[in-house]
């Protein structure tokens, strides 16, 4: 009980100097609460969306994830529906004609379509429909020419009652009055969703009147789902997908659920890296506080008190420091994620507040991150704190640091920091992926260790050398400057590695980035012949797109891309589905690719096509031997191979081409896939002429980009640059932990130099000199910091680019701007962390701090 009395008293008596910690407890545990919560809120309700949808028996043609690609969903006769109808205990049958390969205009030409990328649906309307939305203005469709929009796509896009929109899809263009506005019962799952009549959606989404993309049961009073599938199965056979609701909301479920998991463990890893961040912080508070009270500890172990009671004592301050802060982190979690969900409603997936979905496992798994990780990160300082001895009451100093397990921590750490570094080369010398990945790990976990345990022994040196440029120039102050952060190596070297953490993984990720960058720029610059890369933003381009696209003046050709499924047998034996690219035969000069045997352009002669270098080795193909072709959805051919590709590219790496015109030797028209993109090469020196002519022929088409190379480029780079700032932005976290423990370090050193600072200030130091020389301290430990994380990060960056040259990133770039730019930036972050114990520092009056005890 005295111990519990003498820790509570502790806590409240430092409150001020532990507050940072608890903040960075507080972030970390509501980042955890906040990513659970948020997906948890996300899961249930898609649950409630699902029910809401689901039948209570579906029936749907077979998932086939090697159909060619179309434009057109896989669809069920008419004629079933009849059949379904007399099946015993079906009540009602509903069918349904639905397709995502659309692309919706309004008269302006904007395209409507989610940039979020999920998709545009059009649907027909039916009774079922009136689960999931409610029409509040105007009308269902009722013929042809009629559609609703969903309420959310309309409010984005001023879509009003009234307006016509066009819609592009496989089987043609049309267009559409709304004649009314359907508002979602759940939420809107993000989707731009178009309501026409049912055989509108027939003719024009599915391309005929005989055929729908599904059916929708009810079941008759008295009959369970299960009953009614085993009737429908029975009277249908296996040919087609029967599901019950529970199945058919487990399926969809399935499909979000990847992408939520993918979500839901990307921020808890970051999260992580946040917690990791925060130990140092913790370490170092309770350190320097069982510094500052050796004297008080030790008079403790005086009158009595045992090491045990002492370590227990720090432990008990530690837990009520991590409750309070897990409680509060808690709280912001919930804010977190309310937060989140108003974010995802800017993106057009609204999700209500009210169904803020908050379990009781996730306060208990924020709790125990709290507690957890603060009881452990002050278990050394208690241990330190336990062997003060009484003789320590007597002394003006603290302990004296141990030597011996000094030189036994910088030993640990240059043989971490080494073994780390010869994996970080094993990788980058690999020749197998897979065994490379696993040491690029091994490197990366092991030189993270090494650094922060020989982060003491760097700080002499390596703050020296930083005080030799940095600070010197600042005469006396910029010295005393320097030997304050010399006073204790461990604990520089602590506050320096939780920025290096942070900064490492920013390094990096943009030495991979920048790399990713340069290398499809090379690759393109070299094997890129066309001028002009013509793509949809949403699926295959459309037959009449493409036709209109090749209307297009001052073009010497056009070379159609598209790719065909089909399971392909080796003369070994194997046989393995495969994506073939069916090309037109101009491609070999548009995308010039190396070849280790033949000629890429007898690829494209009459049933001949390529294979890649490591397929060809893996199953003993040469130049001259005849593989057999299944395409998917039509017939067999027997293609003889005429070229070997090199592996050593990034662009169309492992492709296997053929002719196109050979694939629809073998593949029924319907059958045909779309082109997936068109190349286009302009005639002689009008390449100007011809982008402006590409663009007018397809300015109807609002989800076709035209890009000449420039463009392309430009467009990676883009792409490329998103991601990064978005990786960026969830490592703010972490890095902003490791700002609040470098003005923690500050704050706490300035008390604990209270009486040496009003000697300072007697013997002449301004006010003004000493908020420099705390200033300048503090940037001195955060380049420190800064010069580890961005040294560590461009070494796992370099190591991960040569690991990646072998999936054809074969350029290292590495991005000074960008590193200068974060080097400098935390010069700045230095300034701004001691801001606060600077102007406490120099505020001090001058007599009671030299009274001090």
């Amino acid at each position: 009980m005295t111990v519990l009395k003498t820790s509570f008293r502790n806590f409240l008596a430092h409150k001020g100097r532990m507050a940072l910690s608890a903040i960075a407890v507080l972030l970390s545990v509501a980042f955890v609460c906040g990513t659970l919560v948020f997906t948890d809120t996300m899961n249930a309700t898609f649950d409630k969306l699902f029910a809401s949808t689901a039948s209570d028996v579906a029936v749907s043609p077979k998932k086939n994830d090697d159909a060619q690609e179309t434009g057109r969903p896989q669809t069920l006769p008419a004629s079933l529906q009849a059949k379904l109808a007399t099946v015993p205990g079906v009540a009602k049958v509903e069918p349904h004609a639905t397709s995502q390969q659309i692309t919706v205009a309004t008269a302006k030409n904007k395209s409507i379509s989610p940039s979020s990328g999920a998709p545009t649906v059009g649907t027909n309307w039916d009774e079922s429909q009136k689960k999931s939305v409610e029409i509040t203005s105007g009308h269902e469709p009722r013929g042809a020419g009629e559609a609703v929009l969903d309420a959310d796509t309309a409010d984005k896009h001023g879509v009003k009652k009234g307006d016509t929109l066009r819609v592009i899809a496989t089987p043609g263009d049309f267009t559409v009055r709304v004649v009314g506005i359907a508002t979602y019962r759940t939420t809107n799952p993000g989707a731009a969703v178009l309501y026409f009549d049912t055989p509108t959606a027939q003719a024009k989404l599915l391309g005929s009147t005989g055929v729908y993309s599904g059916y929708g049961l009810t079941a008759a009073s008295g009959v369970s789902d299960e009953q009614l599938k085993k009737g429908v199965t029975a009277a249908v056979g296996t040919d087609y997908a029967v599901r019950t609701a529970a199945e058919t909301k487990a399926e969809n479920k399935k499909d979000v659920g990847s992408f939520l998991d993918v979500m839901k463990y990307a921020l808890l890893g970051f999260a992580g890296i946040a917690v990791l961040v925060g130990i140092f912080l913790i370490v170092n508070t309770f350190s320097m506080l069982v510094a500052q009270r050796t004297r008080e500890i030790g008079l403790m172990r005086a009158i009595g008190s045992s090491r045990r009671q002492v370590n227990r004592s720090v432990l008990v301050e530690a837990l009520m420091l991590g409750v309070v802060g897990s409680v509060l982190g808690i709280g912001g979690g919930i804010a977190l994620a309310v937060g989140l969900m108003e974010l995802m409603g800017a993106t057009g997936m609204k999700l209500d507040t009210s169904e803020l979905t908050i379990k009781a496992t996730t306060p208990a798994v924020g709790l125990a991150i709290g507690v957890v990780v603060t009881v452990l990160a002050a278990y050394l300082p208690a241990r330190r704190a336990g062997k003060i001895s009484p003789m320590a009451a007597l002394r003006d100093a603290g302990n004296p640091a141990d030597a011996k397990a000094g030189r036994v921590r910088a030993a640990l750490g240059l043989l971490l920091s080494g073994a780390g570094a010869a994996a970080l080369v094993a990788a980058a010398k690999s020749d197998d992926a897979s065994a490379g990945s696993g040491m690029l790990g091994l490197g990366v976990l092991l030189s993270l260790v090494g650094l922060v345990v020989v982060g003491p022994l760097l700080a002499g040196f390596v703050v020296r050398v930083l005080s030799t440029v940095v600070l010197r120039a600042f005469g006396p102050v910029g010295r005393l400057a320097e030997r304050n952060a010399l006073r204790n190596p461990r604990r520089t070297g602590a506050t320096a590695s939780a920025l290096m953490i942070g900064l490492a993984l920013v390094a990096a990720l943009s030495v991979v980035g920048s790399s990713m960058v340069a290398s499809a720029t090379d690759q393109l610059d070299k094997s890129v012949g066309a001028d002009f890369i013509i793509q949809s933003e949403n699926g295959p381009l459309s037959p009449a797109a493409v036709k209109a696209l090749k209307s297009a003046r001052h073009v010497a050709h056009f070379t159609d891309y598209t790719v065909v499924n089909a399971r392909i047998t080796a003369p070994d034996g194997s046989t393995a589905t495969h994506r073939l690219s069916a090309v037109s035969p101009t491609y070999a000069d548009d995308v010039r690719a190396e070849t280790v045997g033949g000629r890429l352009a007898d690829a494209y002669a009459k049933d001949a096509m390529s294979v890649p270098e490591g397929y060809a080795k893996d199953h003993g193909v040469k130049v001259g031997d005849r593989l057999t072709v299944a395409m998917t959805d039509g017939r067999t051919a027997k293609l003889k191979v005429n070229a070997i590709t090199s592996d050593d590219t990034s662009i169309d790496q492992g492709a296997m081409y053929t002719n196109i015109a050979t694939a629809r030797g073998y593949l029924a028209a319907d059958n045909m896939p779309l082109n997936a993109m068109v190349l286009a090469k302009a005639a002689d020196g009008q390449e100007k002429e011809a982008a402006a002519s590409l663009k007018a022929a397809v300015a109807d088409y609002p989800q076709i980009k035209v890009r000449d190379q420039a463009d392309y480029k430009a467009l990676i780079k883009d792409q490329v640059g998103q991601l990064l700032n978005m990786i960026y932005g969830l490592l703010a976290l972490a890095i902003i932990v490791a700002v609040l423990g470098v003005v923690n370090t500050l704050a706490l050193s300035v008390v604990e130099r209270t009486r040496e600072i009003g000697l300072l200030r007697a013997i002449g130091l301004s006010s003004r000199q000493m908020r420099r020389m705390i200033r300048l301290e503090s940037v001195v430990i955060a380049l420190f910091g800064a010069l580890l994380g961005l040294g560590l990060g461009m070494a796992w960056g370099t190591a991960s680019q040569q690991l990646l040259a072998l999936q054809g990133l074969g350029v290292l770039d590495i991005p000074w701007p960008t590193i200068t730019a974060v080097f400098a930036g935390s010069a700045v972050v230095g300034l701004l962390a001691a801001l606060v114990p600077a102007f406490r520092a120099g505020r001090m009056n001058v007599l009671n701090a030299i009274a001090t005890d």
